[in-house]
Protein backbone atom coordinates (compact mmCIF):
# COMPACT_ATOMS: atom_id res chain seq x y z
CA UNK A 1 0.00 0.00 0.00
CA UNK A 2 1.24 3.40 -1.07
CA UNK A 3 -0.03 6.76 -0.54
CA UNK A 4 1.68 7.96 -3.34
CA UNK A 5 3.09 11.70 -2.10
CA UNK A 6 6.39 13.02 -1.92
CA UNK A 7 7.62 14.87 0.91
CA UNK A 8 10.28 17.33 -0.59
CA UNK A 9 10.81 20.88 0.98
CA UNK A 10 13.05 20.90 3.86
CA UNK A 11 13.79 23.53 6.50
CA UNK A 12 16.90 25.06 7.14
CA UNK A 13 18.44 24.53 10.69
CA UNK A 14 17.40 27.96 11.08
CA UNK A 15 14.30 28.15 9.99
CA UNK A 16 13.38 24.90 11.94
CA UNK A 17 14.50 27.59 15.06
CA UNK A 18 12.24 30.55 13.85
CA UNK A 19 9.26 27.58 13.57
CA UNK A 20 9.47 26.42 16.28
CA UNK A 21 9.77 29.98 18.13
CA UNK A 22 6.33 31.16 16.25
CA UNK A 23 4.01 28.38 17.04
CA UNK A 24 5.16 28.57 20.33
CA UNK A 25 5.06 32.04 21.23
CA UNK A 26 1.53 33.48 23.13
CA UNK A 27 -1.64 33.28 20.90
CA UNK A 28 -0.61 31.47 17.79
CA UNK A 29 -1.55 28.53 17.26
CA UNK A 30 -1.51 26.11 13.21
CA UNK A 31 -4.15 28.57 11.67
CA UNK A 32 -2.55 31.89 13.09
CA UNK A 33 0.95 30.51 12.01
CA UNK A 34 -0.55 29.79 8.87
CA UNK A 35 -1.87 33.12 8.10
CA UNK A 36 1.25 34.61 9.62
CA UNK A 37 3.85 32.75 6.87
CA UNK A 38 1.40 33.84 3.95
CA UNK A 39 1.48 37.52 5.04
CA UNK A 40 4.98 38.33 6.21
CA UNK A 41 6.58 35.27 3.90
CA UNK A 42 8.78 33.76 6.64
CA UNK A 43 8.42 33.14 10.13
CA UNK A 44 11.20 35.20 11.31
CA UNK A 45 9.89 38.49 9.55
CA UNK A 46 6.12 37.08 11.66
CA UNK A 47 8.52 36.64 14.87
CA UNK A 48 9.93 40.86 14.60
CA UNK A 49 6.17 41.92 13.87
CA UNK A 50 3.96 40.04 16.91
CA UNK A 51 4.28 42.50 19.49
CA UNK A 52 2.97 45.08 16.92
CA UNK A 53 0.21 43.31 15.66
CA UNK A 54 -0.73 42.92 18.96
CA UNK A 55 -0.97 45.90 20.81
CA UNK A 56 -3.01 47.38 17.37
CA UNK A 57 -5.54 44.50 18.67
CA UNK A 58 -5.15 45.89 22.18
CA UNK A 59 -3.79 43.70 23.90
CA UNK A 60 -1.99 45.56 27.45
CA UNK A 61 1.60 43.72 27.13
CA UNK A 62 2.74 42.39 24.32
CA UNK A 63 2.51 38.31 24.30
CA UNK A 64 5.36 36.24 25.49
CA UNK A 65 7.80 35.12 22.52
CA UNK A 66 9.49 32.13 22.60
CA UNK A 67 13.64 33.12 22.36
CA UNK A 68 15.72 31.20 20.44
CA UNK A 69 17.58 29.93 23.43
CA UNK A 70 14.60 27.83 24.41
CA UNK A 71 13.81 26.70 20.49
CA UNK A 72 17.47 25.40 20.58
CA UNK A 73 17.33 23.76 23.93
CA UNK A 74 13.75 22.15 22.86
CA UNK A 75 15.42 20.80 19.80
CA UNK A 76 18.57 19.23 21.48
CA UNK A 77 16.04 17.46 24.51
CA UNK A 78 14.14 16.28 21.96
CA UNK A 79 16.76 14.47 20.36
CA UNK A 80 18.29 12.92 23.01
CA UNK A 81 14.82 10.95 23.34
CA UNK A 82 14.24 10.43 19.34
CA UNK A 83 11.83 12.96 19.14
CA UNK A 84 12.10 15.17 15.59
CA UNK A 85 10.15 18.00 14.53
CA UNK A 86 9.33 17.98 11.35
CA UNK A 87 7.11 20.03 8.93
CA UNK A 88 4.19 19.21 6.43
CA UNK A 89 6.73 19.21 3.60
CA UNK A 90 9.27 16.71 5.20
CA UNK A 91 9.22 13.20 5.28
CA UNK A 92 8.12 11.16 8.26
CA UNK A 93 5.04 13.79 8.52
CA UNK A 94 1.80 12.01 8.20
CA UNK A 95 0.73 12.62 4.52
CA UNK A 96 -2.89 12.79 5.58
CA UNK A 97 -2.31 15.00 8.44
CA UNK A 98 -0.59 18.10 6.40
CA UNK A 99 -4.22 18.14 4.19
CA UNK A 100 -6.07 19.82 7.55
CA UNK A 101 -6.74 23.71 7.89
CA UNK A 102 -4.85 23.11 11.58
CA UNK A 103 -2.57 20.97 11.04
CA UNK A 104 0.92 21.18 13.14
CA UNK A 105 3.17 23.19 11.30
CA UNK A 106 5.67 21.41 13.69
CA UNK A 107 4.91 17.49 14.68
CA UNK A 108 7.15 15.82 17.36
CA UNK A 109 7.40 12.46 16.18
CA UNK A 110 10.10 9.48 17.35
CA UNK A 111 10.01 5.65 17.10
CA UNK A 112 9.95 3.62 13.37
CA UNK A 113 8.80 6.71 11.39
CA UNK A 114 8.47 4.73 8.00
CA UNK A 115 5.41 3.76 9.20
CA UNK A 116 3.85 7.13 9.16
CA UNK A 117 4.23 7.25 5.62
CA UNK A 118 1.59 4.17 5.79
CA UNK A 119 -1.95 4.79 5.15
CA UNK A 120 -3.83 4.73 8.76
CA UNK A 121 -7.33 3.71 10.19
CA UNK A 122 -7.93 5.06 13.37
CA UNK A 123 -9.53 3.24 16.07
CA UNK A 124 -11.33 5.05 19.29
CA UNK A 125 -13.95 4.39 22.45
CA UNK A 126 -14.82 3.79 25.69
CA UNK A 127 -12.08 4.30 28.29
CA UNK A 128 -14.87 2.47 30.28
CA UNK A 129 -14.77 -0.42 27.21
CA UNK A 130 -16.99 -3.54 27.65
CA UNK A 131 -15.71 -7.15 27.48
CA UNK A 132 -17.35 -7.21 23.65
CA UNK A 133 -16.21 -4.00 22.87
CA UNK A 134 -12.42 -4.84 23.89
CA UNK A 135 -12.89 -8.22 21.89
CA UNK A 136 -14.53 -6.55 18.73
CA UNK A 137 -11.15 -3.75 18.57
CA UNK A 138 -8.73 -6.23 18.85
CA UNK A 139 -10.10 -8.53 16.17
CA UNK A 140 -10.81 -5.17 13.97
CA UNK A 141 -7.52 -3.94 14.67
CA UNK A 142 -5.79 -7.13 14.04
CA UNK A 143 -7.28 -7.79 11.14
CA UNK A 144 -6.88 -4.23 9.30
CA UNK A 145 -3.01 -4.50 10.73
CA UNK A 146 -2.87 -7.75 8.37
CA UNK A 147 -4.56 -6.02 5.61
CA UNK A 148 -1.29 -3.26 5.61
CA UNK A 149 -2.95 -0.74 7.39
CA UNK A 150 -1.24 1.04 10.59
CA UNK A 151 -3.50 1.88 13.64
CA UNK A 152 -3.88 4.96 15.03
CA UNK A 153 -5.20 5.68 18.51
CA UNK A 154 -4.97 7.96 21.65
CA UNK A 155 -3.05 5.62 24.19
CA UNK A 156 -5.71 5.96 26.44
CA UNK A 157 -7.44 3.22 28.34
CA UNK A 158 -10.20 0.88 27.13
CA UNK A 159 -10.10 0.74 23.69
CA UNK A 160 -7.46 2.71 22.39
CA UNK A 161 -5.34 0.52 24.32
CA UNK A 162 -7.08 -2.25 22.81
CA UNK A 163 -6.09 -1.48 19.58
CA UNK A 164 -3.03 -0.60 20.28
CA UNK A 165 -1.80 -3.71 21.80
CA UNK A 166 -3.43 -6.04 18.82
CA UNK A 167 -1.92 -4.12 16.20
CA UNK A 168 1.85 -3.63 17.59
CA UNK A 169 3.35 -6.24 15.37
CA UNK A 170 1.62 -4.51 12.16
CA UNK A 171 2.34 -1.02 13.49
CA UNK A 172 0.20 1.57 15.08
CA UNK A 173 0.46 5.16 16.03
CA UNK A 174 -0.09 6.52 19.74
CA UNK A 175 -1.12 10.16 19.37
CA UNK A 176 -0.61 11.37 22.54
CA UNK A 177 -1.97 14.72 24.15
CA UNK A 178 0.85 16.04 26.07
CA UNK A 179 4.59 15.75 25.46
CA UNK A 180 6.15 13.17 24.30
CA UNK A 181 8.16 12.84 28.36
CA UNK A 182 4.31 13.04 29.58
CA UNK A 183 2.70 9.74 28.66
CA UNK A 184 -1.16 9.53 29.26
CA UNK A 185 -1.92 7.72 31.77
CA UNK A 186 1.27 6.94 33.30
CA UNK A 187 0.70 3.30 33.79
CA UNK A 188 0.63 2.97 29.76
CA UNK A 189 4.66 3.83 29.11
CA UNK A 190 4.97 0.42 29.01
CA UNK A 191 2.84 -0.24 26.05
CA UNK A 192 4.06 3.33 24.52
CA UNK A 193 7.45 1.88 24.85
CA UNK A 194 6.03 -1.56 22.69
CA UNK A 195 3.91 0.93 20.22
CA UNK A 196 7.44 2.23 19.65
CA UNK A 197 9.58 -1.09 18.06
CA UNK A 198 7.12 -1.32 15.01
CA UNK A 199 5.43 1.87 15.25
CA UNK A 200 5.80 5.48 16.18
CA UNK A 201 4.24 8.04 19.02
CA UNK A 202 3.27 11.41 17.70
CA UNK A 203 2.70 14.87 19.57
CA UNK A 204 2.51 18.36 18.61
CA UNK A 205 3.13 19.80 22.29
CA UNK A 206 6.82 20.75 24.07
CA UNK A 207 8.24 18.40 26.03
CA UNK A 208 7.54 18.74 29.84
CA UNK A 209 4.10 19.71 28.79
CA UNK A 210 1.43 17.72 31.20
CA UNK A 211 -2.22 17.59 28.79
CA UNK A 212 -4.81 19.08 30.43
CA UNK A 213 -8.42 18.76 29.79
CA UNK A 214 -8.72 20.67 26.95
CA UNK A 215 -5.87 19.24 25.30
CA UNK A 216 -7.29 15.75 24.57
CA UNK A 217 -9.83 17.52 21.80
CA UNK A 218 -7.12 19.18 20.27
CA UNK A 219 -5.56 15.31 20.06
CA UNK A 220 -8.34 13.82 18.54
CA UNK A 221 -8.33 16.39 15.44
CA UNK A 222 -4.66 14.57 14.97
CA UNK A 223 -6.69 11.05 15.25
CA UNK A 224 -8.51 11.90 13.03
CA UNK A 225 -6.11 13.79 10.51
CA UNK A 226 -3.79 11.00 10.45
CA UNK A 227 -5.97 8.18 9.27
CA UNK A 228 -8.36 7.82 6.11
CA UNK A 229 -10.93 6.93 8.41
CA UNK A 230 -12.36 6.86 11.90
CA UNK A 231 -13.44 3.27 13.74
CA UNK A 232 -15.77 4.21 16.82
CA UNK A 233 -16.38 1.41 18.71
CA UNK A 234 -17.90 2.46 21.88
CA UNK A 235 -19.06 5.49 22.89
CA UNK A 236 -21.53 7.48 25.25
CA UNK A 237 -23.22 10.65 24.40
CA UNK A 238 -20.99 13.86 25.01
CA UNK A 239 -17.66 11.49 25.24
CA UNK A 240 -14.64 12.15 23.71
CA UNK A 241 -14.85 9.43 20.84
CA UNK A 242 -17.84 11.70 19.59
CA UNK A 243 -15.71 14.28 19.36
CA UNK A 244 -13.43 12.62 17.14
CA UNK A 245 -16.23 11.18 15.09
CA UNK A 246 -17.07 15.52 14.19
CA UNK A 247 -13.88 16.33 13.49
CA UNK A 248 -13.12 13.43 11.44
CA UNK A 249 -16.50 14.50 9.33
CA UNK A 250 -15.64 18.18 9.01
CA UNK A 251 -12.10 16.62 7.50
CA UNK A 252 -13.78 14.51 5.11
CA UNK A 253 -12.44 11.49 6.53
CA UNK A 254 -14.82 8.46 7.00
CA UNK A 255 -16.58 7.63 9.63
CA UNK A 256 -17.48 3.80 11.01
CA UNK A 257 -19.44 2.55 13.79
CA UNK A 258 -19.68 -0.65 15.47
CA UNK A 259 -23.04 -1.33 16.79
CA UNK A 260 -24.13 -1.78 20.28
CA UNK A 261 -26.74 -3.21 22.58
CA UNK A 262 -29.86 -0.04 22.99
CA UNK A 263 -29.34 -1.10 26.68
CA UNK A 264 -25.79 -0.43 27.14
CA UNK A 265 -25.18 3.39 27.42
CA UNK A 266 -21.45 2.53 26.17
CA UNK A 267 -23.26 2.44 23.05
CA UNK A 268 -25.37 4.90 23.00
CA UNK A 269 -22.94 6.99 20.67
CA UNK A 270 -22.35 4.52 18.28
CA UNK A 271 -25.69 3.50 17.48
CA UNK A 272 -26.81 7.22 16.82
CA UNK A 273 -23.31 7.70 14.40
CA UNK A 274 -24.94 4.99 12.69
CA UNK A 275 -28.52 6.97 12.24
CA UNK A 276 -26.15 9.99 11.23
CA UNK A 277 -24.84 7.88 8.38
CA UNK A 278 -21.64 6.77 9.73
CA UNK A 279 -21.13 2.84 7.97
CA UNK A 280 -22.31 0.30 10.32
CA UNK A 281 -18.80 -1.73 10.82
CA UNK A 282 -18.78 -5.75 11.87
CA UNK A 283 -15.63 -6.43 10.24
CA UNK A 284 -12.57 -5.22 8.52
CA UNK A 285 -14.10 -5.46 5.25
CA UNK A 286 -16.60 -3.02 5.97
CA UNK A 287 -13.09 -0.41 6.51
CA UNK A 288 -11.56 -1.62 4.00
CA UNK A 289 -14.14 -1.38 0.91
CA UNK A 290 -14.65 2.04 2.02
CA UNK A 291 -11.16 3.10 2.02
CA UNK A 292 -9.93 1.53 -0.73
CA UNK A 293 -11.05 4.13 -3.65
CA UNK A 294 -9.32 6.75 -1.54
CA UNK A 295 -6.37 5.26 -1.33
CA UNK A 296 -5.55 4.96 -4.88
CA UNK A 297 -6.07 8.59 -5.36
CA UNK A 298 -2.76 10.44 -4.42
CA UNK A 299 -2.08 12.49 -1.62
CA UNK A 300 -0.98 15.97 -2.79
CA UNK A 301 -0.47 19.16 -0.22
CA UNK A 302 -2.55 22.18 -0.76
CA UNK A 303 -0.75 25.38 -2.19
CA UNK A 304 -0.77 27.80 -0.25
CA UNK A 305 -0.67 31.14 -1.71
CA UNK A 306 0.58 34.64 -0.43
CA UNK A 307 -1.67 36.96 0.79
CA UNK A 308 -2.43 39.63 -2.04
CA UNK A 309 -1.60 42.85 0.44
CA UNK A 310 0.77 42.25 3.41
CA UNK A 311 0.06 43.60 6.76
CA UNK A 312 2.44 45.54 8.36
CA UNK A 313 2.66 47.46 4.18
CA UNK A 314 0.02 49.14 5.79
CA UNK A 315 -2.32 49.38 9.37
CA UNK A 316 -6.12 49.14 8.63
CA UNK A 317 -7.80 52.69 9.56
CA UNK A 318 -9.96 53.01 12.90
CA UNK A 319 -12.93 53.43 11.17
CA UNK A 320 -11.95 49.88 9.64
CA UNK A 321 -10.87 48.23 12.61
CA UNK A 322 -13.78 49.55 14.48
CA UNK A 323 -16.31 48.25 11.75
CA UNK A 324 -14.51 44.77 11.76
CA UNK A 325 -14.63 44.58 15.69
CA UNK A 326 -18.16 45.64 16.04
CA UNK A 327 -19.53 42.86 13.93
CA UNK A 328 -17.58 40.25 16.19
CA UNK A 329 -19.03 38.83 19.25
CA UNK A 330 -19.26 35.53 21.31
CA UNK A 331 -21.42 33.78 18.02
CA UNK A 332 -19.29 32.23 15.55
CA UNK A 333 -19.27 34.19 12.19
CA UNK A 334 -17.61 33.15 8.94
CA UNK A 335 -14.55 35.29 6.75
CA UNK A 336 -16.41 35.47 4.01
CA UNK A 337 -19.26 37.11 5.53
CA UNK A 338 -17.86 39.19 8.14
CA UNK A 339 -15.38 40.48 4.51
CA UNK A 340 -19.06 41.04 2.63
CA UNK A 341 -20.79 43.58 6.26
CA UNK A 342 -17.45 45.06 6.71
CA UNK A 343 -17.25 46.11 3.15
CA UNK A 344 -13.56 46.44 2.93
CA UNK A 345 -10.93 44.43 1.38
CA UNK A 346 -10.12 40.27 2.83
CA UNK A 347 -6.96 41.85 3.35
CA UNK A 348 -7.95 44.22 5.68
CA UNK A 349 -10.49 41.88 7.25
CA UNK A 350 -7.42 39.24 7.85
CA UNK A 351 -5.08 42.13 9.24
CA UNK A 352 -7.25 42.68 12.13
CA UNK A 353 -7.99 39.58 13.04
CA UNK A 354 -4.60 38.63 13.09
CA UNK A 355 -4.00 41.42 15.46
CA UNK A 356 -7.12 40.50 17.81
CA UNK A 357 -6.06 36.98 17.35
CA UNK A 358 -2.19 37.95 18.85
CA UNK A 359 -3.59 40.20 22.07
CA UNK A 360 -5.72 37.44 22.90
CA UNK A 361 -9.10 38.44 21.88
CA UNK A 362 -9.82 36.05 19.13
CA UNK A 363 -11.13 32.54 18.80
CA UNK A 364 -11.02 30.04 15.61
CA UNK A 365 -13.55 27.53 14.87
CA UNK A 366 -13.36 24.51 12.38
CA UNK A 367 -14.84 25.54 9.25
CA UNK A 368 -13.09 29.31 8.95
CA UNK A 369 -15.74 30.79 11.62
CA UNK A 370 -14.07 33.23 13.90
CA UNK A 371 -15.65 34.87 17.79
CA UNK A 372 -14.49 37.54 19.87
CA UNK A 373 -13.33 36.39 23.66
Amino acid sequence: MSNNTQNTTHLTDEQRIDWLRLIRSDNVGPRTFRSLINHFGSARTALGRLPDLARRGGAARPGRIYSEQDAEAELIAGRKIGVSLVAPTEPFYPPRLALIDDAPPLLGVRGTLKVLARPMIAIVGSRNASGAGLKVTGRLAHDLGEAGFVIASGLARGIDQAAHRASIDSGTIAVLAGGHDRVYPAEHEDLLDAVLQCGAAISEMPLGHVPRARDFPRRNRLISGVALGVVVVEAAHRSGSLITARIAAEQGREVFAVPGSPLDPRAAGTNDLIKQGATLTTEASDVINMVQPIMDRPVELPTREPEEDLPGTYEPDPGDRARIVGLLGPSPIGLDDLIRMAGTSPAVVRTVLLELELAGRLERHGGGLVSLI
